[in-house]
């Protein structure tokens, strides 16, 4: 396994399989990338069916545990199951898929070798819903997750992004997954950096101080510096978590903890390596996609990987945060 030179160990690889998507989601960062989603229809420049599989055979080769599948939508992908058929067996599988395409599919992903998946669903209203994601697809997403549940995808996590837009939905989705067995909900903190539109942005604090409010028990995670609450009495006196819903704020935003544990990085839809979700100036082509051009980059990106929050930005003496001459000038030379 690589580690970088802040000793972070990099056990898993999330990888961007089209950035285009069925929804227009107004919160939408593509990845990081920023709104960059094309046609619908396949495109040249997205990596073939054997590149990602080379690529993870190659990811393997440096002990990577995991891989989340993301888009756009992956799921417009006709080759996905296929992917996750080659995906070499010691990697995890998860997803991230906005639900349309699971009726009809869920059962042969799972048969692939899909472990995990996360649902993005912003609210449980259809005018609320399509308001944001641009979509009239509200009733496909809840038949999506219902296929994901009776495939034996359990958990389904329900991704929600907390903005000015969807923060009052929170407490009827928090209600829904402790109200229904099967699922989690997964609040993310809004980027206002890589959505270009800050006032858009809300105190997540103020969530998780309602969350501690609502909650049975709390959880304190200390890799990621992330807190889990159990919403309700639960049914069982053997697992005193069996009949609760959990609900999980990701908050990475100046969040030095955050970024100080993270052991992943990137690939994107083209075919470049990059180390870091808020970073476009790290890219690293992997080229024709040969397994010694993906070996080098790979170990370039994971070298030069460094935590955002506490090093590429850093606090000035007002308490702001800027960016950190020291690596621009780095990146400047390379």
């Amino acid at each position: 396994m690589l580690t970088d030179e802040f000793g972070r160990e990099v056990s898993g690889v999330r990888v961007s399989l089209t950035d285009r998507c069925n929804f227009d989601c107004v919160y939408c960062h593509n990845e990081g990338l920023g709104d960059t989603r094309g046609p619908m229809d396949p495109q040249d420049e997205e990596m073939e069916t054997d590149d990602v599989v080379r690529f993870l055979e190659v990811a393997a080769e440096f002990d990577i545990e995991a891989v989340k599948f993301t888009g756009g939508e992956p799921m417009l992908r006709q080759d996905l199951e296929e992917i996750i058929r080659r995906t070499p067996d010691q990697m995890e599988v998860s997803l991230t898929t906005n639900g349309t395409f699971l009726p009809g599919r869920a059962d042969d992903l799972v048969d692939a070798g899909l472990a995990r998946v996360n649902v993005s669903q912003d609210a449980l209203d259809p005018e609320d819903f399509a308001a944001v994601t641009k979509s009239g697809a509200y009733d496909k997403v809840l038949e999506g997750v219902d296929a994901a549940l009776e495939a034996g995808l359990d958990p389904v996590k329900l991704n929600m992004v907390v903005f000015e837009h969807t923060a009052g939905y929170v407490p009827e989705m928090v209600d829904h997954v402790a109200e229904n067995d099967g699922l989690q909900l997964q609040l993310i903190e809004y980027m206002p950096e890589l959505t270009g539109r800050p006032e858009w942005n809300i105190d997540i604090e103020r969530v998780h101080d309602w969350l501690a409010e609502q909650a049975a028990d709390i959880e304190h995670r200390e890799m990621h510096d992330r807190r889990r609450y159990w919403i309700g009495e639960g049914d069982s006196s053997t697992d005193p978590n069996a009949g609760r819903g959990m609900v999980e704020i990701v908050d990475p935003v100046e969040n030095p903890t955050f970024c100080a544990n993270c052991h992943r990085v990137r690939v994107t839809h083209e075919g470049y390596l990059k180390g870091c979700l808020n970073r476009n100036d790290d890219l690293k082509s992997m080229g024709e996609m040969t397994k010694p051009e993906i070996r080098e980059t790979f170990r370039e990106v994971v070298e030069s990987r460094v935590p955002y929050y506490g090093e590429y930005m850093i606090k000035n003496g007002d308490g702001e945060w800027e960016l950190n001459e020291k690596y621009l000038e780095d990146y400047a030379q390379a």
